[in-house]
């Protein structure tokens, strides 16, 4: 065998600038969809994966959903956002603008999508489908307030969500699902629907409602 290159196969001119064109198209995409921590708290930081069922909240919507989570966590309360990054998300700002931290609730993040793992120990990998295989140290009725936001419209997906959000909560439940599964909604969680209706960045064709187990300003 010759130890001459003389007869290596050798890219173009233009095969190796369409190649390094891709290349670094590339590593654009990957910055894109992994952001700077100090970016990652901003709604539609990372894109949506539509292949996982992901539609985010438009921003005013996150906001008002995570009021509303904050108040009724109450002082020091625990807020778990099950398969809702855009409400994670949203906490987390108004987190860092509160001066007052005696009022601060913390959250945690229940998603399946592996790219939140830039949020460190507030993210629990959470597939609905095995609803209680969770981390050891999530403790049952550990959290004053769960939101979730089941990724499909089905009363399958529904009701193993329903379990995990019954082995979080303390007892109040916030759910953001389609119009079509009110019914679902109070058989399996007691929930009424409100008649407050949440955005999405993108218009989706389902109806989207809101539904609670509690007193509540989105219910007016």
């Amino acid at each position: 065998m010759s130890d001459s290159d003389d007869d290596a196969p050798q890219l173009s001119a233009a095969a190796l600038a369409a190649l390094q064109e891709f290349y670094a198209e590339r590593m654009t995409e990957t910055k894109q969809e992994q952001p700077a921590l100090t970016d990652s708290y901003t709604v539609g930081s990372f894109k949506e994966d539509w292949h996982m069922s992901q539609f985010w909240y438009s921003d005013e919507t996150a906001a008002r959903l995570a009021e509303e989570a904050i108040q009724q966590a109450g002082k020091q309360g625990r807020i778990a956002c099950v398969s809702t990054p855009s409400v994670y998300q949203k906490l987390k700002q108004l987190e860092s603008q509160r001066e007052d931290e005696s009022h601060c609730v913390s959250s945690v993040l229940f998603e399946f999508d592996r790219r939140f793992t830039a949020y460190g120990h507030e993210f629990v990998f959470y597939d609905y489908n095995n609803p209680l295989c969770l981390p050891e140290h999530i403790l049952p009725q550990s959290f004053d307030v769960v939101i979730a936001d089941p990724p499909y419209l089905s009363e399958e997906c529904l009701s193993k969500v329903a379990i995990t959000v019954k082995y979080l909560t303390k007892g109040k439940i916030l759910l953001c699902t389609g119009a079509i599964m009110e019914e679902h909604a109070g058989k399996l969680m007691g929930l009424k629907i409100c008649s407050y209706l949440p955005k999405h960045s993108h218009n989706l064709a389902n109806e989207f409602r809101c539904y609670v187990n509690y007193d509540s300003s989105l219910l007016s």
